[in-house]
């Protein structure tokens, strides 16, 4: 779900009447070791969303009763909905609007149950100025620390304006 000051960001973005940003940082805006963040608890309603949208009714995200007699003992959220807030970063903070997803690799080191509050975590590790591409270390870690999920991104920010 779509939180109030989500949608202020992306209202005020698109009626700035051309005085704002309408798109992202280009290759020469930058800079090495330069990282952007986005946090979000995720809810029990987060995870039904996701199963609707995505068609993964698996019932270790969505059946309790099922969930106890997995290894983790309750439901977990799926995983690529956390991945989806590293999309989230570099769609919106770094390098932001107009970056087109090349390639993205992904390890998941730790379930992420309903109540934790993920942060995904974007560093810029590479500027290939020739390639307009950029390499993003991308991870994300919860309320207590630990890194549930490791990676690393190609993505092609916009061009400068």
């Amino acid at each position: 779900m779509t939180t109030i000051s989500q949608y202020k960001f992306f209202q005020s973005t698109l009626s700035e009447g051309g005085k704002g940003r309408m798109s992202g940082k280009s290759i020469v805006e930058l800079r090495l070791h330069e990282t952007a963040e986005f946090a979000k608890t995720i809810s029990e309603t987060d995870i039904y969303l996701y199963a609707g949208v995505s068609g993964d009714f698996n019932p270790a995200h969505i059946n309790e009763e099922y969930a106890k007699e997995t290894f983790f003992k309750t439901r977990i959220a799926h995983g690529m909905l956390s991945a989806g807030f590293i999309s989230t970063v570099i769609g919106t903070k770094l390098p932001g609007a107009g970056t087109i997803y090349l390639d993205q690799s992904l390890k998941f080191l730790a379930p992420v149950r309903i109540g934790d509050t993920i942060t995904a975590r974007v560093e810029v590790t590479e500027i290939m100025d020739d390639k307009n591409k950029v390499r993003l270390k991308t991870d994300c870690i919860n309320q207590e620390g630990m890194t549930v999920l490791e990676g690393e991104a190609v993505v092609s920010p916009p061009k400068p304006q």
